[in-house]
């Protein structure tokens, strides 16, 4: 189910009534409230793969249970083992299964040798990556015994499909979601018209910024060979706004709408192309995959400890291992890759920590430097895109050649300009306000936090009845899927 359908504005108050005016006195109906709605959210796309997220769930539960029953280490990591092998052995069979076999066969073939094998026609179950990395952290943190492994069942049942993140995050660690499941919630009017506000800021960033962007980077990216070099650096930037909005609209719109059921989900975007550096980006992008990479993976490897070659090596694991997360294919690898490379440079020099506060705190103008190095950082985040959103390694090749190649065609920078004013003086005024309100929200979880929040009830009240027709007035005829699906 797309939050941005018809389907979910039906079924989300028909679950916020349930949840609140019928189970509301006995929390463990509640909880199965809350699973009963989060399977029929996930079964909308696909009732088939209900099971997997059912055994990882009781794969899960009853490891925990194991791990506390038991005090021989060796013992403890073979469960830990058993509950890693299947958890990544579900993802790698549906995510990586086939780039797997066609390198394989791809490699013998350049040395002569033909294999005979034939791909399958699997269907990556939505949502697989993120369900999975959610149900890993609880049973790392048992075995870590730094979480008290749960017996309440349904609880933890609730924990692992939880509606609002199930498919696309935050991924939600369990030492700090799975305790909510064991507490009453009370109604919070004030928490709930803050998660409201927050769902209109996501549905504005997704259906008017990142679909209507997607229709322009789809036109340019699908047809490369026939644009300047300026419309291609142009179809980039959409697609950087493209996968912002899309995704960090998802958050929003998952976070406010847990927020009206009364659970707290972390922050997953903390305007991140307002960044200063590469090592800020990632502090701000994606934050939940980011810091479950940093604590489960790089800091096991040694981190920044170490010899020079020990943090090269951790580095380009991690964002490897990171772009490879996102999708069976060498441009993800070779997306992680060149971030690495953007990031070592700080890490090598002791300044990947220069820039932890919110750039230009406290005022409303960066200073000339700040700026000039939010730009840099945003061109080096748009070129790495390029690799992201291409179909294959040529075709992000060629789309490079092409962008550098058409820069010195000054004549096709007129077709560039009629792109943009194609694009409707409407659209473009939305879009600097869209940028205008983030700059000044950017010290807030997010922009529409505290923007307004002083203004007089009516003139409030008409800022939020504006942003709601400027989205429908916007909206595709088709709802668009949300990138990080097919994740």
């Amino acid at each position: 189910m797309l939050f941005n359908s018809i389907d979910f504005a039906i079924f989300l108050p028909i679950t916020f009534v349930l949840y609140w005016f019928v189970t509301n006195k006995n929390l463990r109906l509640q909880n199965f409230l809350i699973i009963t709605a989060s399977y029929i959210f996930y079964g909308w796309w696909d009732w088939r793969f209900l099971s997997l997220i059912l055994f990882s769930t009781i794969i899960d539960y009853s490891i925990g249970i194991s791990l506390s029953n038991q005090n021989n280490q060796r013992k403890r990591k073979i469960l830990l083992y058993i509950s890693i092998l299947i958890n990544l052995g579900f993802l790698g069979f549906f995510k990586y299964y086939n780039f797997f076999l066609d390198n394989f066969i791809s490699a013998f073939s350049f040395f002569g040798t033909k294999i005979n094998a034939s791909s399958l026609n699997i269907i990556l179950p939505i949502g697989i990556s993120f369900y999975t990395f959610q149900t890993l952290s609880y049973t790392i943190d048992v075995y870590k015994k730094k979480l008290e492994p749960t017996k309440n069942f349904i609880a933890f049942s609730a924990f692992v499909s939880f509606f609002p993140q199930l498919v696309a995050g935050p991924i939600e660690r369990a030492t700090d979601l799975l305790p909510q499941f064991y507490i009453k919630r009370h109604f919070d009017y004030t928490k709930a018209v803050d998660g409201m506000r927050q769902i209109l800021w996501g549905l504005f960033k997704k259906i008017v910024i990142a679909d209507n962007c997607a229709q322009n980077a789809n036109i340019i990216f699908n047809n490369s060979y026939e644009y300047s070099g300026s419309t291609l650096i142009l179809g980039a930037v959409f697609f950087a706004f493209q996968i912002y909005g899309d995704f960090s609209g998802y958050s929003d719109i998952a976070i406010g709408t847990s927020r009206l059921f009364g659970f707290n989900l972390k922050q997953n975007f903390a305007f991140p192309y307002f960044s200063r550096d590469i090592a800020e980006f990632w502090r701000r992008w994606h934050i939940s995959l980011s810091t479950w990479f940093r604590d489960y993976l790089y800091i096991p490897l040694g981190g920044s400890r170490g010899s020079i070659w020990n943090k090269i090596r951790n580095v380009f694991i991690i964002f490897i291992v990171s772009g490879f997360w996102h999708g069976a294919k060498w441009t993800f690898i070779v997306w992680g890759a060149l971030n690495a490379l953007y990031f070592l440079p700080l890490l090598l020099l002791n300044k990947n920590r220069n820039n932890t506060n919110t750039i230009a705190e406290g005022k409303f103008l960066p200073s000339v430097k700040e700026f000039f190095l939010m730009l840099l950082t945003f061109t080096l985040t748009v070129f790495a895109w390029i690799f992201f959103r291409a179909e294959n390694i040529s075709h992000a090749t060629t789309y490079i050649y092409e962008m550098f190649l058409g820069l010195n065609d000054y004549i096709n920078y007129y077709k560039t300009y009629r792109f943009i004013y194609n694009l409707g003086t409407p659209y473009i005024i939305v879009f600097l306000s869209f940028l205008i309100i983030e700059w000044i929200g950017r010290e807030q979880k997010y922009a529409l936090e505290k923007f307004g929040i002083k203004w007089k009830r009516y003139l409030r009240f008409t800022f939020y009845y504006l942003i709601i027709i400027i989205i429908f007035f916007f909206t595709l005829k088709k709802d668009l899927s949300f990138i990080y699906f097919q994740f």
